[in-house]
């Protein structure tokens, strides 16, 4: 085998180990699964995101993209971030609601799976393969880590089962993620960071924020506070896009309207004119 061909298994290689840490994840929910041992899944689906982040990576650093790494990298998705993280919250926390607690895992694995076909059906008609600042809709992933990130917590802020009244909580941002997968919010993929004083200032105070929050509270939760910002930017961002494309709409539509009105001022003065010629 020749050195290009291992240099196009490599980052298969971090694919099929993002599948491993799911596939190990959905084991340790399996049956009567322990505290302990959820906490075990959501550490390896964490561990599967880290995987997740670099194969995309290594192939355009070893300039071994391909179609076959691109669908093996959305199957590796819709197990490590969506069969695997709906099988865990409905262990952790959602198994004592019936049918919705039900209901809102599958709602999640599905809407992470219809998120992929969505993300590769605009990679094909992309004309630059893909490749753009904003994800439309929240990564798989991010919404994975929504989900490890409660569990994370709680198991080492608080330890123990999760209590009765914290689970149609949990079922409510089970769903919002669910819905955020699908919908056309649109998040940064930070493809444009560049190494300058905005990024390492940016860098700078989110580290802060993370110091601040664990000394204040617990490190645990530092996790949380770093999703809960992205979803949050996300968010914002989307609303304020929407803000300006609704005025620069609005402002079209005046201009448009006020052009009309000097069409028609011209028509009619044409008209008159026209009538006057006849008289004469």
């Amino acid at each position: 085998m020749k050195l290009r061909d291992l240099m196009f298994v490599l980052p298969n290689l971090f694919t099929v180990s993002s599948i491993f840490c799911g596939f190990y994840a959905m084991t340790l929910c399996a049956g009567d699964a322990s505290p302990t041992q959820l906490y075990q899944a959501a550490l390896a689906i964490f561990f599967g995101i880290f995987f997740d982040g670099f194969d995309g990576r290594v192939a355009r650093l070893t300039k071994t993209q391909s179609l076959f790494g691109q669908e093996l990298d959305s199957l590796a998705d819709v197990i490590s971030f969506g069969a695997a993280p709906a099988l865990l919250v409905w262990k952790w926390a959602l198994s004592d609601l019936g049918i919705v607690g039900i209901g809102a895992s599958f709602l999640f694995a599905a809407c992470g799976a219809l998120r992929l076909a969505r993300f590769n059906v605009l990679a094909i008609r992309s004309p630059h393969g893909g490749a753009s600042n904003f994800f439309v809709g929240m990564p798989i992933p991010f919404a994975a880590c929504g989900v490890i990130s409660m569990v994370i917590a709680f198991q080492n802020a608080r330890g123990g089962a999760l209590p009765d009244e914290a689970r149609w909580p949990v079922l409510a941002v089970v769903v919002f993620l669910a819905l955020l997968m699908v919908s056309t919010v649109r998040y940064r993929t930070f493809k444009d960071a560049k190494p300058n004083a905005k990024t390492a200032a940016v860098l700078l105070g989110v580290i802060v924020t993370g110091v601040v929050i664990g000394v204040l509270s617990h490190p645990a939760w530092v996790l949380v506070a770093y999703f809960g910002l992205y979803l949050l930017s996300g968010l914002l961002e989307s609303a304020f896009m929407l803000r300006k494309f609704l005025v620069t709409r609005r402002a079209t539509a005046s201009a448009t309207a006020s052009l009309a009105d000097v069409i028609d001022e011209d028509e009619d003065a044409d008209d008159t004119a026209d009538d006057d010629q006849e008289v004469l």
